[in-house]
């Protein structure tokens, strides 16, 4: 039921842009700004900022792969999984990325 609501959620806007990547950039845009606010350095920070980067990047694109943005959710998820401040903002990035469904048999 709620995989048919988001479905729901994400045809019934007349706008030109698809809401799921709308979603997606903002999530990716909050968690970028917590990220930059942080006080502490982190070993892993550099990658947490190029895969949001990368997200940002394929969003703006339009139609992202599936695989790709889960790709990039594990490597954020792994470089700032550990910072609990960040936690929030990574839940989201991750809700957004879930939008976009799974991706096809064999490319997981």
């Amino acid at each position: 039921m709620l995989r048919s609501m988001r479905q729901k959620r994400v045809t019934t806007t007349g706008g030109g842009e698809d809401p799921r990547v709308a979603e997606l950039r903002a999530a990716v845009s909050r968690l970028r700004r917590e990220l930059a606010g942080h006080p502490a350095e982190f070993a892993d920070r550099g990658i947490a900022e190029d895969e949001l980067a990368s997200l940002d990047a394929m969003a703006a694109g339009g139609a992202p792969e599936v695989r790709r943005l889960r790709r990039s959710l594990l490597l954020i998820a792994g470089s700032i999984g550990s910072v609990s401040a960040l936690a929030n903002g990574l839940t989201g990035v991750r809700k957004a990325v879930e939008l976009f469904g799974e991706p096809p048999r064999g490319e997981a």
